[in-house]
């Protein structure tokens, strides 16, 4: 098959030869879609998970490309394996790959470096286009990931005419107007989230908690966390909070709830806040802005976090902002090297 890769309006240019059809109606088709990733590419494939289903009604997977590799895992022809990377030469994720065209599946690349590995062997994709990314940890390629799979869940959903023409207009909308968002969570959170920086800077474990689409959100902050400033800390669904972790709540355990009111389950999660402060954790919140219900429960009331109210398939790409940047002043503030955190490659081109 020859590659055909660029990027139209979250679709995906190109025709997949041994069909004549295009890469956007061989996906639509597929019997499942199998995203596979590692580390931050992971987070966002799960949140690309929770949007092609909710949108396009098709069955996904994510799995580790690490663990993918070496499971002799169930694949047809009739699937379709995505494979997100930053740099596009992850040895895993492009492993991955070539196990799934020899099973005749329909390869699709989401990579960051034009003319990288998975770039070149898969069958079809989208580049992100979100330039370099100096640092280690990933950040902007994080926010670009989730752009383009919201974005290929809506293209997706408009061909098999699963979302309503309202839904999709409204939606659309909020999307053009995400940069104007983004850039008012780091005017408004940035000076608020350094101050909180300060006051849990010696922490030595953090539990962030998210449900639903939230949950990757908390992964990924978790991970950003250890990553550069080499603190403990884990995501969590909250829901699942009382199976174990809830033990280790108690004044010395920071925990960070990403809870925005217009979430359908915001009345769950605000009950998991309740149970964290029934045992004295020391609570963070993300929420939305004009949302004072949850400040009694954060203790000081500048523990609270307010983002822009936006529909909730665009909520963790403005909850994940104040959380990088909450890694970043904890990393800082701890005298660590941001830029490149020590054990860490930016491009894991090895097993």
């Amino acid at each position: 098959m020859e590659t055909q890769w660029g990027i139209r309006l979250g679709g995906l240019m190109g025709t997949v030869r041994s069909t004549g059809k295009s890469a956007l109606e061989t996906i639509a088709a597929a019997r499942k879609i199998i995203i596979v990733a590692c580390g931050t590419s992971w987070h966002s494939g799960l949140i690309g998970e929770y949007l092609i289903e909710q949108f396009a009604r098709v069955d996904v997977e994510v799995e580790y490309a690490s663990e993918f590799r070496y499971r002799n895992p169930l694949i047809s022809a009739d699937d379709c394996v995505i494979a997100i990377s930053q740099s596009g030469e992850t040895a895993d994720t492009l492993e991955a790959i070539r196990i799934a065209k020899k099973h005749g599946a329909l390869t699709i690349g989401i990579v960051n470096v034009v003319g990288s590995t998975i770039a070149r062997e898969t069958d079809a994709g989208i580049y992100l286009h979100a330039g370099p990314e100096i640092g280690v940890a990933s950040t902007k390629a994080f926010t670009a990931q989730v752009m383009v799979l919201t974005l290929l869940a809506l293209r997706l959903a408009v061909h098999k005419k699963t979302i309503a023409v309202d839904t999709f207009n409204h939606i659309a909308e909020q999307i053009n107007a995400l940069p104007q968002y983004i850039a008012h969570v780091i005017e408004t959170t940035a000076p608020q989230v350094k101050k909180i920086s300060k006051y849990f800077r010696h922490a030595q474990n953090f539990l962030f908690l998210g449900r639903g689409i939230h949950f990757p959100v908390a992964l990924e902050a978790a991970l950003k966390l250890k990553e550069i400033s080499y603190i403990h800390a884990e995501g969590y669904p909250a829901a699942e909070m009382k199976h174990g972790p809830i033990a280790l709540i108690d004044h010395m355990m920071p925990v960070v709830v990403i809870a925005p009111k217009s979430d359908p389950i915001y009345d769950k999660i605000r009950a998991n806040i309740e149970e964290v402060k029934a045992r004295n954790g020391e609570l963070i919140i993300i929420t939305e802005e004009g949302n004072h219900e949850l400040d009694a429960f954060a203790g000081d009331e500048q523990f609270v976090i307010r983002v822009p109210t936006v529909d909730s398939a665009l909520q963790p790409l403005v909850a994940i902002v104040p959380l990088q940047l909450l890694s970043y002043y904890v990393a800082d503030l701890r005298g660590c090297s941001i830029d490149q955190p020590r054990n860490l490659a930016k491009s894991v081109t090895v097993e």
